[in-house]
Parts: C-alpha cells; structure tokens; sequence
C-alpha cells in the first residue's frame, strides 16, 4: 500500500508538473484569456473553472485513482492535437477574429491537460473523471456568433415574459420589440439587461447539482435543461419587479443599487425554484430504486 501511495504522488507531481510546462509557452494567451474573462461578463466563470474541476477530482479521489495506470498513446494523441490546434489558430485569421482565437486556444489547453491526465493516470482512471474533465470545457469563451444568438434570445424570452407579468398585475403595457411602456416611463430590455451572466451561472449551478445529487441520465439532463428556461423567469421577474417598484415605490428604483447590483437577489430567487425540483428528483430517484429491489421471501 505504501509503494502505491509513493506511485500515486509521483504521479501526481509528473501531472503537476505538465501542467506547469503546459502553462509556462502559453503564458501570454492565457493572460489575455484571464483578462477577457474579467472584462466581459459573459466569461466572468472561465477563471474560476479549473479551480472547480480541481476539486471535483479531489473529492471523488478515491474512485478516480484507484486504478491509476499510464496510457500514453491516447494521452499523446490529445496532448498534440492540443498542441497543433494551437499553433494552427495563432497562424490562421482567426486571431483577427473577434474571440474565435481564445476559444482555440482555451479548446487547446483543455486538450493538453485532458491528455496529460491520460498519460499520468490512464484510460481508467479518465473515465471516472470525465465529468471533471468535461467541465474544463466550460474554460471555453462562447464564439461571439453564438454569444450573441443566445443573448437576443435572452432578450427575447425575458420581453415576452415581462409583458406578460405586467399584464398579470394589471398594469397596462405596451410592447415595441424589446420595448415595454407602462404609465411613467419606458424601459428597454438591452443586451445588458439579458442576464447572460446569471442563465451561464445557473447552467453551471444545475450542471454541478445534478453530478452531486443525483444519478439516472434522464434526470440530470432534465434538471440542466431547466437552466435557460429558469434564467428566463428569473430576469423578467427582476425585470418586472425593479418597473413596478419604480412606478409606485421610488423611481430610483431604475437606477439604483437593486438595478445595478442586486442580480444577486433574484439569483437567489432561480434557486428557491431549483430546489424544490431537485428534492422531487432525488425522491424519484429514491421510489425507483425501492420499487426495484426483490422482495425477500419469508419462511
């Protein structure tokens, strides 16, 4: 057992160690992809992701690892198409291309370590951390094409559930595109008020809960997939709430903190929804599994 626990922390100091040499040629990419991270909103996560992926590993360590073996000709193969999908991007026009070029080289990276890992500790042990692994995806910048697509339909569904809840407490409104005028003022539904931060801060909340929580496939997907719709009520009850607090508590309301900082709250308020489903899915899960087991004949 001792000559495996010395095995395992080589292993574990050589993957440290490619990290670190992976890390060291790009440093500069990885600069600027940090950096874009801190300035756009949609990317605010990318930082915080291997950090998580880090400790999803260190937590289900003992399956994981269990099985430790090198497995070098697969973990080669990534390491290197990591390696060529980066040199191809830096040489290609998609570095002119808005993000297209940091979405490459994040895709790369993840590549790398995902083939370092397989070197390191093999096929097996891979398998068992391809949720961890996977989520190093989320490293990825969303292409500006798609960024977009998503926040116009962001906007989109957050106007269309807006009018509707205004028309729910009776208050007359009416719409012109992403345009809501209710007596007193008119708001605007923009880019800035799509809730792109929060639908990708809720997808990754739903996609960590169901690994946790809960097992069959079918669950998990359909608990991910509540993440969009969810980001959809949640903004147009902000939305809604901040126009009727303006209107008949204090204008200031369009304006202020709540507005401008209070996200925080209402992402609060996409949890409460969550949780009750969540609980619903793991009982489920729980009947199903009792209903499954033989009964033990007696006598």
């Amino acid at each position: 057992m001792s000559n495996w626990g010395d095995t395992l922390v080589k292993r574990h100091a050589a993957f440290g160690a490619f990290v670190v040499a992976s890390i060291i040629p790009l440093w500069k990419t990885i600069h600027a992809l940090v950096s874009y991270s801190m300035e756009q909103e949609s990317s605010s996560h990318i930082v915080l992701i291997p950090f998580v992926s880090l400790a999803l590993i260190y937590v289900e360590r003992e399956k994981i690892f269990r099985t430790a073996r090198s497995s070098p000709i697969p973990g080669l193969t990534l390491a290197l198409a990591g390696a060529a999908l980066y040199g191809l991007g830096g040489r290609s026009s998609w570095a002119a291309g808005g993000n297209s070029f940091l979405s490459a080289a994040a895709l790369s990276l993840v590549l790398l370590w995902t083939g370092g890992f397989l070197l390191c500790y093999g096929n097996q042990a891979a398998r068992c951390a391809i949720f961890p692994l996977m989520f190093l995806l989320l490293m990825i910048p969303l292409p500006d094409a798609i960024l977009g697509r998503t926040i116009y339909l962001l906007q989109e569904g957050s106007t269309d559930l807006s009018y509707l809840l205004f028309k729910a407490t009776g208050t007359p409104v009416l719409r012109q595109g992403f345009f809501l005028s209710v007596p007193g003022v008119t708001i605007e539904v923009a880019q800035e008020c799509s809730g792109i931060r929060s639908t990708i801060a809720l997808f990754i909340t739903c996609l960590l809960a169901a690994h946790l929580f809960l097992k069959t496939s079918w669950r998990k997907l359909y608990f991910i997939l509540l993440a969009f719709p969810l980001a959809i009520i949640k903004n147009g009850i902000r939305i809604t709430t901040l126009t009727l607090l303006s209107l008949y508590v204090d204008p200031g309301f369009l304006t202020g903190k709540l507005h401008h900082e209070g996200g925080f709250v209402f992402f609060l308020v996409g949890l409460i929804i969550l949780a009750p489903v969540l609980l619903m899915l793991q009982r489920s899960e729980s009947h199903d599994g009792r209903s499954e087991t033989p009964a033990v004949a007696e006598g």
